[in-house]
């Protein structure tokens, strides 16, 4: 099977003398759901820009599902879908003239394109604001009508860039709810963001780059594996005064919470056995912070040195 997208030895150079990559080399699956993170300036933007032809690239190939993106681009495009970071739709046209505008590029009859744009605007919650002209929309159904202009032509491939920049919790759970929906249909989604948790919840593998350079390619639940300590919160039943003894770090952020390090390795069973000991029942547990983002940190840090 071939891989949804394929990245060799891809460079760019730009006119300032800037080396924004140098060389990086990737695959992405058919119907992973894939990760690229990395800092602010770190060669995401660009890798995506090129992928999506709005960056020129200096060396090194891409092919979407098999076609080569120089050799054969009407094939390579016509399997791929892209949400930039930016919203860009067209203010004075409605969402139905937008997707009907954007389904003509790739040659669907309107028949087919407006049952499609109907389906779309369905389950991103659109449906009754199809005819109002966009810039009457909130920024949230913009980004939704972004996210059908992207599937509108029925993409194997959809490039998500920082879909959910600014957007509130409500909106961000429907927005994830349809991808994942659709990844299990088959789509393979390929996803940039800031907010780590995301990507450790929803990606099943991922690209680290940093300066220009892949820091690291591995399946989320390996990288996660890797993390020498991580901090539980425990909820307990009883009320706590002092922090119990236990052969555990550990501190009370209230008279029902408790923060406990423990280290890569170390059984749960055992520290909820001597909790129990001390007849403190533990109600529910969660990580203290994200795990993806300390290993990230780690990882760009030691790219750095």
């Amino acid at each position: 099977m071939v891989a949804a997208l394929k990245i060799e030895n891809l460079s760019k150079v730009y006119k300032n003398g800037v080396q924004a990559l140098k060389g990086i080399s990737f695959e992405v699956a058919q119907g992973d759901f894939f990760a690229l993170l990395g800092p602010n300036g770190a060669g995401k933007s660009t890798t995506l820009g090129i992928i999506s032809s709005t960056v020129i690239k200096s060396g090194g190939s891409v092919s979407i599902m098999g076609h080569d993106l120089e050799m054969d681009p009407f094939n390579a495009k016509r399997f791929l879908g892209v949400m930039p970071q930016e919203i860009n739709l067209n203010i004075f046209e409605t969402p139905l003239q937008i997707l009907l505008t954007q389904a003509s590029y790739y040659g669907m009859s309107r028949k087919v394109a407006v049952g499609r744009a109907q389906m779309l605007l369905e389950k991103l919650e659109l449906i009754d604001k199809r005819d109002q002209q966009t810039r009457m929309l909130s920024g949230g159904m913009k980004r939704r009508l972004m996210i059908a202009r992207a599937l509108i032509h029925d993409p194997a491939v959809v490039i998500l860039d920082e879909p959910t920049a600014g957007v509130d919790v409500e909106l961000r759970k429907l927005m994830w709810d349809f991808f994942v929906d659709l990844n299990r249909q088959g789509l393979t989604v390929i996803l940039t963001t800031h907010y780590l948790e995301e990507a450790e919840n929803l990606c099943r593998n991922l690209a680290i780059i940093n300066r220009g350079e892949i820091v690291r390619i591995d399946s989320m639940s390996h990288l996660i594996h890797e993390l020498e300590q991580e901090t539980l919160i425990l909820d307990v039943e009883e009320v706590l005064i002092d922090v119990p003894n236990i052969p555990w770090p550990s501190r009370l952020l209230n008279a029902h919470q408790l923060a406990v390090d423990v280290a890569r390795g170390q059984s749960l069973n055992a520290l909820f056995l001597a909790l129990q000991q001390q007849n403190i029942n533990v109600l529910s547990m969660r990580n203290e912070s994200n795990r993806l983002e300390q290993l990230f940190i780690k990882l760009v840090k030691e790219h750095r040195s």
